[in-house]
């Protein structure tokens, strides 16, 4: 019988760049759960969970449907946006631990990358971020039965085109579905909308990440062409920095996966199943963000011609100086009502 692969264990990376920083001795955080650390996750948001207030950030993060979220030893799956910066993982971490606190952690699967260095390493995974291997999240799901947020999409999600921000596409990757299989694992999707606004991806580059061989080098598949701040034009996964924007999540009911018989192996009609259940949940929830923002811009719309419409006939009058006050005072309080509108 094959050993099982010790989940504490330092894993092997897979891209070259990173065998080579292993092979030299670069120290290897991400594969102990153990090292997640409630004080240095309450210090971060101390820090930085202001950013994210649902009423007074500047990336409001608003949640609707926390009910929806089963007992802890959920998988929780979700669409990536926002480039390298992800400000939706920020978002929804912040939100989460502001709802549930430190005693139901989201442990969160992330590129090997991200443990390239000690200081990146040992800052995420004491946050509860570790490795994106089965074995460890089979290992969260169900030895410490905590939730687990993945994101199947990956750069090719975080770096899809603005074109394609109202999709759901993991671009065929189901790994996550057999996890659910494996350990019984409901799935709990949650969508996001509002990150892929703080920048305009106008190409994610694939053919150009092919010809530099990035995928072979560091695991990447994109290389991206967008329009951020503070570069304007720009080239690569650069990280920008995002303008304030809404970040609004909407969490699905859960998804259970079908029961195996002991000591069976799930089969491919089985994980295509579950992925096509959860990916059309996924899109359901996005679909009604994306109806949520439409009627917001129509509501800001008509708000903005209302005040158009009454400076086209201040300017045809000859007004009393009374009235040109009243005038302006109508067009400032749409222009309020305008930006309040945007805010909610």
């Amino acid at each position: 019988m094959a050993k099982t692969p010790d989940p504490g264990a330092e894993q092997t990376p897979r891209s070259r760049f990173l065998r080579f920083r292993h092979a030299t001795g670069a120290q290897s955080w991400g594969n102990r759960p153990s090292d997640l650390d409630p004080q240095r996750i309450h210090a971060t948001l101390k820090r930085i969970g202001p950013l994210f207030h649902p009423r007074t950030g500047l990336y409001p993060a608003r949640v609707h449907g926390w009910d929806n979220l089963p007992a802890p030893g959920s998988l929780v799956i979700s669409n990536h946006s926002g480039g390298t910066v992800i400000p939706d993982v920020w978002g929804l971490m912040a939100a989460w631990y502001r709802e549930h606190g430190t005693d139901r952690p989201l442990h969160g699967l992330a590129h090997e990358m991200v443990f390239s260095t000690a200081r990146t390493g040992r800052f995420f995974a004491q946050r509860g971020i570790l490795r994106a291997t089965r074995t460890m999240a089979r290992t969260i799901l169900s030895e410490h039965c905590r939730d687990l947020l993945v994101m199947p999409g990956g750069d090719l999600d975080t770096w899809r085109p603005f074109s394609e921000r109202w999709s759901v596409d993991f671009h065929g990757r189901k790994g996550y579905a057999r996890i659910s299989l494996e350990t019984g694992a409901p799935v709990v999707p949650i969508a996001h909308a509002g990150a892929h606004h703080t920048l305009i991806v106008l190409d994610d580059g694939r053919r150009l990440a092919e010809l530099l061989r990035l995928p072979e080098l560091f695991r990447a598949h994109i290389f991206p062409i967008h329009l951020s701040l503070p570069y304007g034009l720009a080239i690569g996964p650069l990280p920008h920095l995002p303008p304030p924007t809404a970040l609004r999540y909407r969490v699905a009911p859960p998804v259970h996966p079908e029961p195996l018989a002991p000591g069976a192996e799930p089969t491919q009609a089985q994980i295509d199943r579950l992925d096509l259940l959860v990916r059309t949940q996924l899109q359901h929830e996005l679909n009604a963000l994306r109806e949520t923002s439409e009627a917001v811009l129509d509501r800001i719309d008509a708000v903005v011609q209302r005040a158009r419409g009454s400076a086209i006939r201040m300017t045809q009058r000859d007004l009393h100086p009374r009235e040109l006050r009243r005038f302006a005072q109508e067009i400032i309080g749409r222009g309020k009502t305008a930006v309040a509108v945007a805010a909610r």
